[in-house]
């Protein structure tokens, strides 16, 4: 099949690329800055330049492909549920003229509750499914939660909140459950997906149901980190999105879109997972999934679209690796001080 991978530079599409190219597909990869021909796997596809905003690009990208992988989100910004709502109508438009058959999408779990309730981020992915899915072509939208791997947002957050926080509140809201899975089953899943038949949402997911302070705490094992988690009260859930924004070097929005996600279980419904795609039990455990991230923060970002703020600079990454006593911890500060003194001169400058 010819499958134009969207977000092709992304952690997850990278990845992706990588292994459509070893099932034997021929990909068009796809991103808002061309990948760079010497970098990971783009040597070995085509590659072309397409801005999720503009018709005419996304419209030249889309034809002659059988498959479109759809990873685009644009959680850096403020209106990224509008951003996202119109890419996804530019490609659904796109994919009907150009007669192309099959449509896969990255989406996020969804809660089971009203949907009047959802976070702002879950109800995004929840639109551009319905979008997606009101063309023409097959379209399977696959819903993952926390996805654990170098370069992904969630998990590059808990690893700066864990590394930056000596002590770490637990409010009660953060014993909702979540069943992480690791990027490389995603990429899995993916794969399968583009060949499969089966519509509508499928949820993927490892085997570990667990609170999100277990999941903090166990990132912590894993990671050697001495760190002490202390239930409390609060704050509540929008407070926390503003201490986490500051405590780490993502983009306010990006955190706060997340983290008031947090207040609900985020786990696979029994009913809508399929097996053919990705097994829970076939899958990574979570302990085993974050210590492949660790190994692979080395390579994170196999191209420039990874965002600038989950890569360490030289120095940072040196003075982490020192192993000394507080060397993470210092390393992590730095980082987070780094791009927040540039995000600021930035606003400053315009």
């Amino acid at each position: 099949m010819r499958i134009l991978v969207a977000g092709a530079t992304g952690y997850v599409g990278a990845r992706l690329v990588t292994a459509l190219v070893a099932a034997g597909h021929d990909v068009v990869a796809a991103s808002s800055r061309e990948p760079r021909p010497e970098r990971g796997p783009f040597d070995r596809v085509s590659s072309v330049r397409m801005d999720a905003a503009d018709p005419v690009q996304v419209r030249d990208a889309v034809r002659g492909v059988d498959a479109v992988v759809w990873l685009v989100h644009a959680l850096d910004v403020r209106d990224f549920e509008r951003r996202d709502r119109d890419a996804a109508r530019t490609v659904a438009r796109a994919v009907e003229e150009a007669g192309v058959r099959r449509v896969v999408y990255l989406s996020g779990l969804v809660p089971d509750v009203d949907e009047g309730r959802l976070s702002p981020h879950i109800a995004s992915r929840l639109e551009v499914e319905r979008v997606l899915g009101a063309s023409d072509a097959s379209t399977l939208s696959l819903r993952a939660g926390v996805v654990i791997g170098a370069g992904s947002t969630s998990f590059e957050i808990i690893r700066q909140l864990a590394s930056v926080l000596l002590v770490h509140p637990v409010p009660p809201w953060l014993r909702a459950r979540v069943q992480p899975v690791a990027v490389r089953d995603v990429v899995r899943a993916l794969v399968h997906a583009v060949g499969s038949d089966r519509e509508g949402e499928v949820d993927v997911g490892g085997p570990d149901v667990l609170p999100y302070a277990e999941l903090l705490r166990i990132y912590c094992a894993v990671a050697g980190l001495p760190r002490v988690q202390v239930p409390t009260l609060g704050p509540p859930v929008t407070l926390a999105a503003v201490s986490a924004g500051l405590a780490t070097a993502a983009p306010y929005w990006t955190v706060a879109a997340l983290v008031q996600s947090l207040r609900h279980d985020m786990v696979c419904r029994p009913d809508h997972v399929d097996p053919s795609l990705l097994d829970p039990d076939d899958a990574l455990p979570v302990r085993e999934a974050i210590a492949l991230a660790l190994a692979e923060e080395g390579a994170a970002g196999l191209d420039d679209g990874d965002p600038d703020w989950v890569r360490f600079s030289r120095l940072e990454r040196m003075v982490a690796a020192t192993r000394l006593p507080g060397s993470t911890l210092l390393g992590s500060v730095l980082h987070v001080a780094d791009h927040r003194t540039r995000r600021l001169l930035r606003w400053v400058r315009s």
